[in-house]
């Protein structure tokens, strides 16, 4: 299904994480990917990793730094010219200000959060136009989060509506050179950046017990949405959210409390 083709994986932190469900379902079904990482505390995570789907083009790439982006796609188009999608699936926030009331995060934090969260998916896009294929395909994963209240999500909340409202903005301005954009929303997982929030477990618990099939989504699960969007059976389909949470977004109030 994606035999030929190219694309760049931004996120891979570890086993656990979703953008590692991503890369070895895209991978099976015959893709070449590249891996980025943060810096070498997390090459030591992410080698072994990318060994294990036949991956040897890593590149560091920190969101922290102003020009970590253009060097990535600049490494990119020396070694493969153009790519046929990108995988965005990099967030960050102080896990002191997932703790606790939204209305006490600093400033300082709430501007680095929409701007590794958030801002670096539309200066992705911008950047990598010059090395997309058409018809190429960018996705990035969002959360409920967005939509409700989360207990402690608080500023990642405000990161994730502001991430969903650029996939719709974006859509727009890459439509025109044919190029798609989507947002996955996955269920909570017990992921690297779900652990930073406090009462992680109550909620993995609640949504299991509450959503429509009574149970977590799986790695997997999402990764087969991603293949969706990464393949040609999407190419009519840019600027949605896609729900992959068993059905917990659905649910007003649940049949066990009442």
């Amino acid at each position: 299904m994606l035999n030929n083709k190219k694309g760049i994986i931004f996120g891979v932190a570890n086993d656990h994480s979703i953008a590692w469900g991503i890369a070895k379902k895209l991978s099976e079904k015959g893709a070449e990917i590249a891996i980025t990482y943060q810096n070498d505390i997390f090459l030591k995570r992410v080698k072994p990793l990318a060994s294990k789907i036949n991956s040897t083009f890593l590149i560091e790439c920190d969101f922290n730094k102003a020009d970590s982006i253009e060097k990535t796609f600049n490494i990119i188009k020396t070694k493969w010219g153009k790519i046929d999608f990108i995988i965005h699936a990099v967030a960050f926030s102080d896990k002191n200000d997932l703790n606790g009331r939204y209305i006490d995060t600093s400033k300082e934090n709430f501007l680095n959060s929409l701007n590794i969260s958030c801002f670096s998916l539309t200066k992705i896009a911008k950047l990598s136009q010059p090395i997309l294929n058409n018809g190429a395909s960018i996705l990035t994963l969002s959360f409920y989060g967005s939509k409700k209240v989360i207990p402690n999500y608080n500023v990642m909340g405000v990161a994730k509506a502001a991430l969903e409202a650029s996939v719709k903005y974006l859509s727009v301005d890459l439509g025109s050179n044919n190029i798609r954009i989507n947002a996955i929303s996955a269920g909570p997982m017990r992921t690297l950046a779900g652990a930073a929030i406090a009462n992680a477990r109550e909620v993995y618990k609640y949504t299991e017990e509450n959503s429509s099939l009574n149970r977590s989504v799986l790695l997997e699960e999402i990764g087969n949405s991603a293949l969706y969007f990464v393949s040609d059976l999407s190419l009519a389909v840019t600027g949605e959210i896609h729900y992959v949470d068993c059905g917990f977004n659905i649910i007003g109030i649940p049949k066990k409390k009442l």
